[in-house]
């Protein structure tokens, strides 16, 4: 396919996602490696000259797992969640905050866009309250466990008005995801679900979380180019899909719900995911409709 048949293919995506808003939940091996970072950085900013309007949503688990080793500081997980305890909060707000998130603006504006580092602090944007884990156990009669983890939260409300404002002024929004309490504590909260909540009080159109995987495979191991709430509902209670697909795939059945358009989960280590995803026939990942 030559560089004309590449932009003809493109064109009516183009003109479908034209003023639409695209949340994208950028993570794993995306955010290592250096070329990988400037094909992200790239498309975002590609996103935002066309017409559409990206949203983007970062994690930063490795990042803050290699500077708590550092420290000296041991990091302990529940169920796939980081124990956060205070020291540990300061680092996770440092390392998001102070570091990760600057380093993505900085990367999108060396490509000529104009991106803005916010974290759920700023404008209250993320609202959260503390989570606690509870394990149902195996003993008759005996109450389930709660777990406490920390500083760990999930979001009670969205408000997104300094993120119409940036869209308004041709900004890109690049969100941490650190949330504030009712009394001003901080808290540390899961990026995809922080993306989703995102997408759907936004309005919309699509949601992209980036994996390290090539989407969501059915029983036999091959990709499900496409697949409705309904068929991942199925896959989940017959348990393939597993470990860490269940927190994106349920992310995206909430989103789909609540009225976000398609969810895409894609694999972030392909270069220049987003746009293969979103202006191509085939795609790269799952397509999640409601």
């Amino acid at each position: 396919m030559n560089a004309a048949d590449i932009l003809i293919e493109a064109l009516p995506y183009i003109r479908r996602f034209y003023g639409k808003t695209v949340v994208i939940k950028y993570g794993g091996h995306a955010m290592v490696d250096e070329g990988l970072k400037q094909d992200f950085a790239r498309d975002i900013t590609l996103l935002k000259f066309v017409g559409i309007n990206p949203v983007v949503v970062h994690g930063g688990g490795p990042q803050i797992g290699s500077v708590l080793d550092r420290m000296g500081i041991r990091s302990r997980f529940v169920d796939g969640l980081r124990v956060t305890d205070e020291p540990t909060m300061d680092v996770v707000e440092m390392v998001l905050v102070g570091n990760v998130n600057k380093e993505i603006v900085a990367q999108v504006s060396q490509q000529g866009g104009k991106a803005v580092g916010l974290s759920g602090k700023d404008g209250r944007l993320i609202v959260a309250k503390k989570m606690h884990l509870v394990r149902s156990t195996e003993v008759e009669d005996k109450p389930p466990e709660i777990i406490d983890i920390g500083m760990v939260g999930e979001v009670t409300e969205i408000n997104p008005e300094i993120i119409r404002t940036l869209e308004a002024g041709g900004f890109i929004p690049v969100i941490a995801p650190v949330g504030v309490g009712e009394a001003g504590e901080t808290y540390n909260i899961n990026a995809d679900w922080v993306a989703a909540k995102i997408a759907v009080a936004l309005g919309a159109m699509k949601l992209i979380l980036l994996t390290d995987v090539t989407g969501v495979l059915d029983g036999a191991g091959t990709l499900m180019s496409s697949m409705t709430a309904h068929e991942v509902e199925t896959l989940l209670g017959r348990g393939v899909i597993s470990a860490g697909m269940i927190p994106k795939a349920q992310c995206a059945l909430e989103a789909v719900a609540q009225g976000v358009g398609k969810v895409h989960i894609i694999d972030g280590r392909n270069p220049h995911a987003v746009i293969l995803e979103l202006f191509t026939d085939k795609g790269i990942g799952t397509e999640v409709s409601g």
